[in-house]
C-alpha cells in the first residue's frame, strides 16, 4: 500500500465523526421511467456485483472521501468525475498483478456512465451508486439500502436473520421484471408499447417487489432447478439443490447441504444434511403476521406434502402429508396428549399419524426416556 492511500485512509478515518461502515457496496441501479408531470424516479432495484462486510475499510475510505460520506445510512449517485476521483486514488493497485474487487466494480460500471441504456429506442435511467450502511442492527433506511441488505444474505456474507429487515415491504416498490429488465408498473404500457413497436419481443416474468436471486447473485456449489423460484434475499450453504418444485424466500435458507423438493418460507432456516420432500411446506414469519422463527436442525426429513408450524432439532423426521402446527395435539409414548410446541427443537423425534384412528403420534428414534424426561408434567 502506497504511502499516499495510507495517508489519505488515515486522513478520512482521523475527521471528527467519521465512522467506519458496517457494510458498503458500489451498485447499478435503475430507476422509474417517469411520466408526464411526475415528480422523482422511483428506485426499481439495485445490484451490488461485490459487497463489503466489515471489510476493506480504505476502500470505504476513498469512496467516503469523493462523496462526503462520514456515517449513518447513506446512498450517494456517482457522477462520472467521482469515479474518475476515486480510481485515481487506487492508481497504486491498478497494475500490481492482483485483483481488486471494489476496483473492478469501479472500472466496469465507470462504462455505464459513459455510454446510456437504450432498449430499441427507449431510454432506461439508472445511476451507479455507493450504498454505506453504518449498522445493520438499524432499519434500513430506503430501497436501495434494502437491496445491500438483500445481496449480503445471498452472497452468504449474513445469514438469515443476521441483520435488521423491519419495515422493508414498505421501502420496496412494485416492479414488473422482465426480459429486458425492471420498469415501473404506472409507465410500463407505454414502454411496452414502444419496445414491440419496434420490434423487441418483451416478457414479463413477475411484478412484484422481489427479483430472482440468480439475475443478480449465482453462489457457488448450488443448483436451481428453476430460476423463478428462488428470491433475492434467500441464503443458499454449498451443496443445497433446489428442485423444480423447491421454493426459498428472503431471509431464510439453508446452512448446510440439503435438498429442497419443498416450500422454505420467509425467516426459516435449514440445517445441513436436511431434505425439504416435494411438496412439503415450513411455516414462516409472514404466514398470518407469525412471529414465530422456524428453525429445523440437521439430518432432518419432511415427507413429501407434509408441514411445520413448530422448529425441530437435529435428527427429526416427519411421516408423508403429516401436518405439524404449534397446536397440533400430540400423543407421547406413555398415552400423554400434548400440543406440539412443547416439543419445538427437541432432537430425534418421529412424528407420524396412526392409520387406523387417525392420532398425531410422536416417538423417540433414539432415546424415549430422553423425551418423556424433557416433558415431565408439561
Amino acid at each position: 500500500m502506497s504511502e499516499v492511500f495510507t495517508a489519505l485512509v488515515q486522513s478520512v478515518e482521523s475527521q471528527p465523526g467519521y465512522q467506519r461502515p458496517a457494510a458498503f457496496a458500489v451498485g447499478l441501479a435503475h430507476l422509474g421511467i417517469p411520466l408526464d408531470g411526475a415528480n422523482g424516479q422511483k428506485i426499481l432495484d439495485t445490484w451490488y456485483p461485490v459487497v463489503n462486510l466489515a471489510e476493506n475499510f480504505g476502500s470505504a475510505a476513498v469512496l467516503a472521501q469523493v462523496t462526503g460520506y462520514k456515517a449513518g445510512a447513506k446512498t450517494h449517485y456517482l457522477s462520472i468525475d467521482q469515479v474518475e476521483r476515486a480510481l485515481g486514488h487506487f492508481a497504486p493497485f491498478l497494475d500490481d498483478g492482483k485483483y481488486h474487487a471494489n476496483i473492478a466494480v469501479l472500472q466496469a460500471l465507470k462504462q455505464s456512465l459513459l455510454v446510456s441504456k437504450s432498449i430499441n429506442g427507449v431510454e432506461v435511467p439508472r445511476q451507479v451508486v455507493i450504498t454505506f450502511i453504518a449498522d445493520l442492527t438499524h432499519k434500513p433506511v430506503d430501497a436501495h439500502d434494502v437491496y445491500l441488505r438483500l445481496h449480503l444474505l445471498s452472497q452468504r456474507k449474513v445469514k438469515p436473520h443476521g441483520q435488521n429487515l423491519e419495515g422493508i415491504f414498505g421501502l420496496l416498490n412494485n416492479v414488473v421484471w422482465t426480459n429486458h429488465g425492471p420498469f415501473d408498473p404506472e409507465s410500463f404500457e407505454r414502454v411496452r408499447l414502444q419496445l414491440q413497436a419496434a420490434g423487441a419481443e418483451v416478457r414479463v416474468h413477475s411484478v412484484d417487489k422481489f427479483p430472482r436471486m440468480v439475475d443478480y447473485v449465482v453462489p457457488s456449489g448450488v443448483r436451481i432447478a428453476d430460476a423463478d423460484r428462488v428470491r433475492l434475499g434467500a441464503h443458499l450453504a454449498e451443496g443445497t439443490t433446489v428442485m423444480h418444485e423447491g421454493f426459498c424466500n428472503f431471509n431464510a435458507g439453508t446452512l448446510g447441504r440439503s435438498m429442497v423438493e419443498g416450500r422454505i418460507s420467509a425467516g426459516v432456516v435449514i440445517g445441513n444434511g436436511t431434505d425439504i420432500g416435494g411438496g412439503a411446506s415450513i411455516m414462516g414469519t409472514l404466514s398470518g403476521g407469525g412471529k414465530e422463527v422456524i428453525q429445523v436442525g440437521q439430518d432432518c426429513l419432511l415427507g413429501a406434502n407434509s408441514g411445520l408450524g413448530i422448529s425441530l432439532g437435529n435428527g427429526c423426521t416427519i411421516e408423508s402429508g403429516l401436518y405439524i402446527t404449534a397446536g397440533s395435539k400430540v400423543k407421547l409414548p406413555d398415552g400423554r396428549v400434548i400440543k406440539a410446541a412443547a416439543l419445538s427443537g427437541h432432537d430425534d423425534l418421529l412424528f407420524r399419524r396412526n392409520s387406523l384412528n387417525g392420532t398425531i403420534e410422536v416417538i423417540a428414534k433414539k432415546n424415549q426416556v430422553v423425551l418423556n424426561a424433557a416433558l415431565h408434567g408439561g
